[in-house]
C-alpha cells in the first residue's frame, strides 16, 4: 500500500473522452486514490469522462476513496460483460460502413443503449444529485445551437451522461428539458472554465486520451480517420487553453489595473498526456470492450498516474507543471 501523505492536496480534474479508451483515465484515477494525496474537488468531463467522474463522484460519496475505487472497477467490469463494442477491427469497419448511409433513428428506431443500462446499474442519480463532496460539470453539445451545455451536479442524470457521449452516428440525439444534444466532445473536450470559476482549486489536472500529437502522415484511409478524429476532438481544449495562456500573460506582464486583479485565478494546469502510452491505438479500438483490453488500458492508465505523482506533486499548489506555450500551442 502506498504511503499517505499527511496533508492532502486540493486539485480539480478534467477528464478527456475517448470511448472504451476512458479505461485509462479510470488508472489514472484508480492510481490518485491509491496514493491518497490528492483531495479532488472538481470533475469536468465529457462522454467517457462523464462516465467516470459521475461513477467516482457516487462512489466517493458512499464510500470514501475505497468505495470510489471499487466502483470504477465494477463499472468497467460491467461494462465489458454487456457484450456491446467491437472484438476486432474488421467488425467495427463493417458495422461503420452500415452507420455511414443508414442513421441510427432507422437501424435503431428504439434508441436501445446497453452502456445506459450499466450505467444506471451502478450509479443511484437520485442520490447523486445531493452529493457535496465533488463538484461535477458534465459537457454536451446543443445539436442546434452549437453550443456546450454544461451540466452540474444538481443535474446529473443518466440522459445528462448519455447526452455528453452520444456519438450521432451511433445513437439519436438526446432530450433534455426539450433541448437536444450530442457528445459534449466537439465544443468541450474538456471544458475548463467552469473549474476555473466554481471551484476554490487554483490546480487543474488534465487526463488526456486523445494523442495531440502522432509522428508521421497518415496515408491509408483509416490512418487518416483516427488521426482526424484525434485532431477534431483535441482542437476545443487547445482553444481553451490558448486562453489560459493569454489571461496569464495579462497577468504576469501588468497589463491589468490592480482592482481588477483579485477578479482573475492564476489558473495552474498540470497534465497527464497520453501520446506515447496510446499512441499505438486506432479509432477502431474505443469501440471494444474487451475486458483484457480494457485492463490493459487501466494497467497503462495506473502507472502513468503513479509516474505524474512521482514527478509532478511538488508542483501542485506553486506553479503549472507544464509550459502551455512549448506543449500544446
Amino acid at each position: 500500500m502506498a504511503t499517505r501523505p499527511a496533508k492532502r492536496k486540493r486539485v480539480n480534474l478534467a477528464l478527456q473522452g475517448g470511448g472504451s479508451h476512458g479505461a485509462y483515465a479510470w488508472g489514472v484515477l484508480d492510481s490518485f486514490l491509491e496514493d491518497g494525496g490528492l483531495e479532488i474537488e472538481g470533475i469536468s468531463g465529457t462522454s467517457a469522462g462523464s462516465v467516470n467522474a459521475v461513477v467516482y463522484a457516487y462512489g466517493k460519496m458512499i464510500g470514501g476513496a475505497d468505495g470510489a475505487r471499487e466502483l470504477l472497477a465494477a463499472f468497467w467490469k460491467r461494462l465489458s460483460a454487456s457484450g456491446t463494442g467491437f472484438a476486432n477491427p474488421r467488425a467495427f469497419r463493417m458495422f461503420k460502413m452500415v452507420t455511414g448511409s443508414v442513421s441510427p433513428y432507422q437501424w435503431n428506431p428504439f434508441n436501445w443503449n446497453p452502456f445506459r443500462d450499466a450505467l444506471v446499474e451502478t450509479v443511484d442519480f437520485e442520490k447523486l444529485r445531493r452529493c457535496k463532496s465533488t463538484k461535477l460539470f458534465l459537457a454536451a453539445t446543443n445539436v442546434e445551437t452549437g453550443k456546450a451545455r454544461i451540466f452540474t451536479t444538481p443535474e446529473a442524470s443518466a440522459d445528462v451522461v448519455m447526452a455528453s457521449s452520444c456519438l450521432p452516428f451511433l445513437f439519436q440525439a438526446v432530450e433534455i428539458e426539450g433541448s437536444h444534444y450530442w457528445d459534449g466532445g466537439y465544443m468541450g473536450n474538456p471544458v475548463l472554465y467552469p473549474l476555473f470559476y466554481e471551484t476554490k482549486s487554483r490546480d487543474v489536472i488534465i487526463v488526456h486520451i486523445n494523442p495531440i500529437e502522432r509522428p508521421g502522415v497518415p496515408r491509408l484511409a483509416h490512418e487518416i480517420e483516427n488521426r482526424l478524429n484525434e485532431i477534431t476532438f483535441n482542437a476545443s481544449l487547445i482553444k481553451e487553453l490558448r486562453a489560459v495562456v493569454f489571461v496569464q500573460k495579462l497577468v504576469s506582464e501588468g497589463w491589468l489595473k490592480p482592482e481588477y486583479l483579485p477578479k482573475l485565478k492564476n489558473v495552474l494546469v498540470h497534465s497527464v498526456r497520453a501520446d506515447k502510452v496510446l499512441l499505438d491505438l486506432s479509432i477502431e479500438s474505443k469501440f471494444s470492450l474487451d475486458w483484457p483490453f480494457l485492463q490493459e488500458l487501466y494497467r497503462r492508465g495506473h502507472d502513468a498516474g503513479r509516474e505524474w505523482l512521482e514527478a509532478n506533486r511538488r508542483h501542485l499548489g506553486r506553479r503549472s507543471s507544464v509550459d502551455l506555450r512549448a506543449q500544446f500551442l
